[in-house]
């Protein structure tokens, strides 16, 4: 089962969460859909075989495992 991203919308900046996208690569998303709960992205993400992995910190790269983390 491949990872995908949660990733936090918009991304790499402070402030409030607008939304969360599913991407498989710093520049490919999954969906081009971004979805308002990360619940909402991690079922979806579920639904098309993937293992998701959501946001530790709101800073991401996708290099780095200390970012993410599998979600339940």
């Amino acid at each position: 089962m491949p990872n995908v991203y949660v990733e936090p919308l918009p991304k790499n900046r402070e402030g409030a969460i607008e939304g969360y996208a599913l991407e498989l690569s710093a520049d490919e998303r999954l969906t081009p859909i971004d979805y308002k709960t990360q619940a909402e992205a991690i079922k979806v993400a579920k639904a098309k075989g993937f293992k998701p992995l959501v946001a530790r910190v709101r800073h991401t790269s996708k290099g780095n495992p200390d970012h993410w983390r599998v979600a339940d």
